[in-house]
């Protein structure tokens, strides 16, 4: 059950080394979900099992390592999305205001206010 920990780690540290262009961005997010669902599952079945992380033990540090850069590089993919989804706020906001450039002005025209009552 630890080498295949090993692999599923090692080969969705792999998967997110490469972002991926605009219009496959769905099928790798999906890749990264299925990956870390099966990997979970593994992880979740060890800690059952009664299994703990001994860093001295080779395989242990390794997946330690790799835990580490996973979480890096998700971190790394999710600030891409994130820029990528404000980026398009932006254009739609933009849009908007070059459809319609008057729409937040206010006019005031023929109005007079007291302001001494």
């Amino acid at each position: 059950m630890e080498q295949q920990l090993l692999q599923v780690s090692a080969k969705l540290y792999q998967h997110l080394t490469n972002l991926p262009t605009d219009e496959q961005r769905d099928e790798y997010i999906e890749k990264i979900h299925q990956m870390l669902d099966e990997r979970g599952i593994m992880i979740e079945k060890m800690q059952n099992a009664g299994f703990h992380v001994d860093l001295e033990n080779k395989s242990h540090a390794m997946l330690a390592q790799l835990d580490k850069g996973i979480r890096e590089r998700l971190d790394k993919v999710m600030k891409t999305i994130q820029n990528d989804l404000k980026d398009l706020q932006n254009a739609k906001k933009n849009e908007k205001q070059y459809m319609n450039p008057y729409a937040n002005v206010q006019v005031m025209d023929g109005r007079y206010y007291d302001k001494k009552n």
